[in-house]
């Protein structure tokens, strides 16, 4: 895919925020973990893009042909921490989920200096920088490489100032763009009931479930063409709905994936997943995936924000 340009996508904002978020789309509905790597390294190129206003100068693997992965998950029990060293930083601790561990060349890294994260830029290859092997144990997921890592004193290069990492209207974007790649596997595993439902003679109960999943899909993708519409209309969020917008999409469409996966898996029983390899991964996979939100945590920040806006469908 990067000898090819595929991982070449637009920028987030740049006036085609659509075309982006449908390549993560199909790459989510061809395989999962695929998709996991290269949204990885789109939103990396995004946030350099964001933060520096180009990826040259002192950021390392600029310009190198560089895999990009970002590794920005801080579950309780784990901690990295950064220090000043000379012109530079060091890292030490231990950072879970790292997708693409042993298979990108670069990776974006959050970190805590004092009490404020921050984003780093690492060279992966570089000595102290060691991944656990079997530390992602889970048949879901596995093509992804998602492991912990190990920080031994790694030289990194701080990307921005404490807190831009998350302070930054790209932030709320790519949010969005890991979405679109939910839609995608959501996409894969409703695949193989329309398939039955052209081969088979599917009773009027499951022919219900694949209505319902074609309406589902459907909804998303309108959902998602209003708001890379509103991306692009204000890049820099100037109007302040960034976020909001961005955990309306993550719900619904968490919800829709939800649905997806219930109705098939009802529709079709076992067989597809104990005798198709593909369609069993794809359900694998998407039940892990789909887990980057947070369920009633995040409907939770949802209804906060709800309450403090004002909101279209209130009464004039």
């Amino acid at each position: 895919m990067a000898g090819s340009g595929e991982l070449d996508v637009p920028l987030p904002g740049s006036g085609r925020t659509r075309a982006r978020w449908q390549a993560f789309t199909r790459w989510a509905q061809r395989d999962l973990s695929v998709a996991r790597l290269a949204e990885g390294h789109a939103d990396a190129v995004a946030i350099l893009a964001e933060l520096c206003g180009r990826t040259g100068g002192a950021v390392p693997g600029s310009g190198t042909g560089a895999l990009w992965g970002v590794w920005a998950a801080e579950p309780p029990g784990y901690v990295l921490e950064a220090r000043p060293a000379g012109a530079g930083w060091l890292l030490s601790g231990v950072k879970p989920f790292c997708s693409g561990a042993r298979a990108c060349t670069h990776a974006l890294v959050t970190a805590r200096e004092g009490q404020q994260r921050r984003l780093f830029a690492v060279d992966v290859t570089q000595p102290g920088l060691v991944p656990r092997p079997g530390s992602w144990p889970a048949p879901g997921m596995a093509g992804s490489d998602t492991l912990d890592v190990d920080f031994d004193g790694v030289e990194a290069v701080a990307i921005g100032e404490p807190g831009a990492y998350i302070e930054r209207p790209g932030f709320h974007h790519g949010g969005i763009g890991v979405a679109a790649c939910w839609y995608g596997g959501a996409r894969a595993v409703a695949r193989t009931l329309l398939a039955a439902s052209r081969a088979w003679d599917l009773d009027p109960h499951a022919l219900a479930h694949l209505g319902a999943v074609d309406c589902r899909l459907a909804t998303v993708e309108v959902l998602l063409d209003a708001a890379a519409h509103a991306v692009d209309a204000d890049p820099s969020d100037s109007s302040g709905t960034a976020r909001l917008r961005t955990m309306r999409v993550r719900a619904a469409v968490e919800d829709a994936v939800s649905d997806v996966l219930r109705r098939v898996g009802r529709a079709l029983g076992a067989t597809p997943l104990g005798h198709d390899a593909v369609h069993a991964r794809a359900v694998a996979d998407l039940t892990v995936y789909v887990r980057q939100h947070h369920g009633e945590r995040d409907l939770a920040a949802l209804g906060t924000a709800a309450s403090a806006t004002r909101l279209s469908w209130e009464d004039a």
